[in-house]
């Protein structure tokens, strides 16, 4: 593995987070964030409200420009979230979950959690110079692509991208006989 498990979660979920925003937008009602909660495997605070899938979903935008940033613009980026939420890192066991950081209280809005759990997990990236296992997808959309593979072999944000774009291939093969 790459980086810790709590690492690998928070990029998971940011890059989840920030692919729900492409055609078509999966997170559009109260019930398609509790999944998302649930999904991401979350705890602390959760209103389910209509004001917290606002915040959640306008992270959007700035979660993909720090996942698609160059290096010396990530830190930037990690600081200034850091800085403005008074993160105070600290380890913490719940659940199932062995010892890994928080860095704001549980109580804190969940989209100031996931911003900062993302800035967290991003500073593994940046010291390990690993910004190269983040990109934009190689099909015809905008969706970020995480490659934990030992191989770096990942191109697309998802299966159906990749299946599209293995149809595509096929289809120009074929008309070429």
């Amino acid at each position: 593995m790459v980086f810790t498990h709590d690492t690998a979660g928070a990029l998971v979920a940011a890059v989840d987070l920030v692919n729900s925003g492409e055609e078509p937008d999966t997170l559009l009602s109260l019930e398609q964030l509790a999944a998302f909660f649930v999904e991401q495997g979350y705890t602390g605070r959760f209103d389910g409200d209509q004001a917290e899938l606002d915040a959640v979903r306008g992270l959007r935008p700035a979660l993909r420009r720090l996942l698609t940033s160059e290096r010396d613009d990530a830190v930037d980026i990690v600081n200034r979230i850091l800085a403005d939420s008074r993160a105070l890192p600290r380890l913490v066991r719940h659940g199932d979950t062995d010892w890994h950081l928080h860095a704001v209280e549980d109580d804190r809005p969940l989209a100031d959690r996931i911003a900062v759990e993302t800035a967290m997990a991003m500073i593994d990236v940046i010291r390990a110079d690993e910004l190269s296992r983040l990109g934009v997808c190689a099909a015809d959309c905008d969706g970020i692509v995480l490659d934990l593979s030992r191989n770096r072999s990942r191109k697309f944000c998802s299966t159906a991208c990749g299946n599209r774009e293995a149809v595509a291939a096929y289809r120009v093969r074929k008309s070429e006989r």
